[in-house]
């Protein structure tokens, strides 16, 4: 076996466990706000390191795209190490020229938490959502060979003649690199776009999305910095257009999945959705989806246009689009004054969830966490559930958000209700404590959270 089929083969055992544990990952930016963590950086919901850390590869992953690839010998033409008494002052400038490229980042984060539910909502546009899919799309077929996006000709000529560039010149050029990277941003600044704007948490936008700009920049540092020299593109580099192309396609779909109508149910069990889904991620690979090229003969853009669709089938099976095992749901109410005068009339305690169409971590706790055969028996028996749909701003809403203090989304509080007073007061709403949770938690945190509260 040589090397090249060695390479598939890691790829594909690699692509099978990922897919087995997608639903997983896609959860983990998210967690319960007293992560140490997040304390030390005063974030409202809380996050893992691993949401940095994935997004500092995400960002690494991107600075090798298409949009991002031409300015990278631009990049090292100006502020390489020539020579080492020159090192330091090329380290200087191209921390400076990643600082440019953060600050254009951050600056997106802070705008959509401080923006809020209006870019959320705006999300939840059809003609919106529209736009941004058939973007995505665009933007996959180049990944897949469809166009090449390059710098204009006579922008690539102006900054590969500039020497001698200065620190005001070096974070100038960063900030315009952000901008000239944004197209291969799409899967991942408008996930995490839209996470930051539920949370409504400047600090946790700021982070993150600098997190992400490091990332990006860490490339342009290195060889900056270095006399390394990048790798010629080759099979490498179709590798990694086509796992950004799929990302792109995935998250197109993902956007489009809320407007079109509800797959039906799979009569197999999540268990087996899940091995049948890594089965075909692994083939799909094994085939060639990562490794062929469209630019081959008529025999490989065959192979290579199959093996896609069976990736992206293997991923739409294991995310819910073409269906979902059949499980029980809770019985949630929807009216507030329904749901606490039989608080009060069995004793339960409340469990309020917030929730919005266009809030992404708010549709993770319903397909991961309350879905949970164990989570599902423990609010039917412990607990009165009300869902309030806050998708659109009424006066409603925002009466049930100040009473309940409610400063993003999700938010999901858990309070007893079994005190004498008049039914519009009765609960002593969790200001702290197991009882208030922002953001996405696991089904075994959610249950033992639940049985703390009496």
């Amino acid at each position: 076996m040589n090397r090249r089929w060695v390479a598939r083969l890691l790829f594909a055992l690699g692509a099978g466990l990922l897919l087995a544990w997608l639903p997983y990952l896609l959860t983990q930016g998210v967690g319960p706000a007293s992560v140490d963590l997040s304390g030390r950086l005063g974030l409202s919901a809380g996050v893992r390191a691993s949401t940095f850390a994935i997004l500092f590869a995400a960002g690494v992953l991107t600075s090798l795209t298409p949009c991002v690839y031409p300015l990278i010998p631009i990049t090292v033409g100006v502020f390489g190490a020539r020579s080492r008494e020159h090192r330091a002052r090329s380290a200087a400038l191209s921390g400076v020229y990643v600082g440019g490229i953060a600050v254009t980042y951050s600056a997106l984060g802070i705008f959509a938490a401080l923006s809020g539910r209006a870019f959320g909502s705006a999300l939840s546009s059809p003609w919106v959502v529209a736009v941004l899919a058939v973007f995505l799309l665009i933007l996959a077929a180049s990944m897949f060979g469809a166009f090449e996006m390059t710098l204009p000709a006579t922008l690539e000529a102006r900054l590969s003649i500039v020497r001698g560039a200065g620190f005001a010149h070096a974070f100038a050029m960063g900030l315009v690199a952000g901008v000239i990277a944004a197209p291969c941003t799409g899967p991942v600044l408008a996930g995490v776009l839209t996470f930051v704007a539920t949370s409504r948490s400047a600090a946790l936008g700021f982070w993150m999305l600098f997190s992400y700009a490091l990332g990006m920049g860490l490339l342009f540092f290195v060889l900056g910095t270095t006399s390394l020299k990048l790798p010629r593109s080759g099979a490498w580099m179709e590798t990694v257009k086509t796992v950004l192309g799929v990302a792109l396609v995935a998250a197109a779909i993902g956007l489009l999945l809320p407007l079109l109508p509800k797959p039906g149910t799979i009569p197999v069990s999540p268990r087996t959705i899940m091995w049948i889904a890594a089965a075909l991620a692994f083939g799909a690979v094994l085939a060639g989806a990562l490794h062929l090229s469209f630019h081959g003969d008529a025999r490989e853009k065959a192979f290579k246009g199959a093996a896609l669709v069976a990736l992206l089938a293997a991923i739409g099976l294991r995310l819910g689009w073409l269906g979902k095992p059949h499980m029980a749901e809770i019985a949630w109410i929807r009216d507030e004054r329904t749901a606490l005068q039989m608080a009060q009339a069995t004793g339960k305690p409340l469990l309020v969830d917030f929730f919005a169409d266009w809030c992404a971590a708010c549709k993770e706790l319903d397909e991961s966490t309350f879905s949970d055969p164990a989570v599902r028996q423990t609010v039917v028996d412990r607990f009165v559930p009300l869902k309030v749909d806050a998708t659109e701003e009424t006066e409603e809403v925002s009466r049930l958000e100040e009473k309940y203090g409610v400063p993003g989304l999700p938010t999901v509080l858990m309070m007893a209700c079994n005190e004498p007073k008049p039914v519009e007061s009765q609960c002593a709403v969790p200001q702290s404590g197991p009882g208030r949770i922002s953001g996405y938690v696991p089904p075994a945190e959610m249950i033992e959270r639940m049985r703390s509260v009496e």
